[in-house]
């Protein structure tokens, strides 16, 4: 059988198979369904310092080929995270865990990721810059070079483990933010993030959801995340973790094959080994299939996994 490991900014994962924040919660809930250790890793909702009950309802709509969201970073704060949901994760998980740090000033997110440098299963952080300056008018850290730089170079001043920066796709230039992440120091980029979207009531004449606007996730984002992950494999050289839309292993193989594509000699392959769904039971369909398959070449292993896999649940 094949060996699926892969290695992230030095973290060994069993496969590359991981359940996006926000979807997988902190796994407590597909616990009950499933065996999580069948996953490479998953990362955990994001988490800021204080807890926040998230945004009035309605705050979810479905669209043609994915759905609208602003639950607006519902989580109980990182302290109780700590005390409460990563001992649960020890004894539902076994492997590696990535932690989405959330955050609305720069000391939040330095506190926040220095609060995480003693718990040993985190492996991995994940630092959301898609949330609101509240020092700069609200504007989104991620929407700004200068503004994501700065937070990179605030969190990675505390941390011990691998910082990778996840990047909002509602940007006009999201290499431009890649590389201003990269040189301020971070180990690696996530992307994407959800797209921006509303959807109107045509009765009542009023925005779905509460929140007006939501953000964008499932199939319909696919070939903007695919055409973000090629800008940002030419712009920078640090891992990247591809996500937005994954549904079935042929997705996965787009992601990874361009990536590959784009190694210079001597380079890991750790710049491509990484694809993330953002469907999270989908994600065990994925997992047990892959470990059972002996391919001679990664792209048979992805050619049997588009036979595998097409089922979307």
């Amino acid at each position: 059988m094949v060996s699926l490991s892969v290695r992230l900014a030095g973290v060994e994962l069993k496969n590359p198979v991981i359940p996006a924040s926000g979807t997988f919660g902190y796994g407590r809930e597909y616990a009950e369904l499933y065996d999580l250790d069948l996953l490479g890793s998953f990362s955990w909702k994001g988490t800021t310092a204080q807890s926040r009950p998230g945004n009035p309802q309605p705050r979810i709509a479905e669209t043609a080929s994915g759905m609208l969201n602003a639950v607006g970073l519902q989580n109980p704060g990182i302290d109780a995270v700590i005390a409460e949901e990563v001992p649960n994760i020890a004894k539902i998980f076994h492997g590696p865990v990535i932690a989405n740090v959330g955050g609305f000033s720069l000391q939040e997110y330095a506190e926040n990721c220095a609060k995480l440098n003693d718990v040993e299963q985190v492996s991995i952080l994940e630092v959301n810059i898609s949330c609101p300056n509240v020092h700069a008018g609200g504007r989104n850290f991620g929407s700004d070079p200068k503004a994501a730089a700065e937070v990179t170079r605030a969190v990675k001043a505390v941390p011990r483990k691998p910082v990778f920066m996840k990047l909002s796709p509602n940007v006009t230039d999201i290499a431009e933010i890649a590389r201003a992440c990269a040189d301020a120091g971070a180990d690696g980029i996530c992307l994407i993030n959800t797209l921006l979207g509303m959807r109107i009531d045509l009765k009542t004449k009023k925005p779905l959801i509460a929140n007006r606007t939501g953000g964008l996730s499932g199939p319909a984002v696919f070939p903007v995340a695919v055409r973000m992950v090629w800008e940002v494999a030419q712009a920078v050289k640090v891992p990247i973790l591809g996500m937005g839309g994954v549904s079935k292993g042929e997705d996965a193989a787009q992601l990874r094959a361009y990536l590959e594509t784009h190694l210079c000699p001597g380079e890991t392959a750790e710049l491509w080994n990484l694809w993330v769904g953002d469907g999270p039971a989908r994600a065990f369909r994925f997992a047990g299939p892959l470990a059972a398959l002996e391919p001679d070449t990664l792209e048979q292993l992805f050619e049997q996994a588009q036979t595998c896999l097409t089922i979307e649940i």
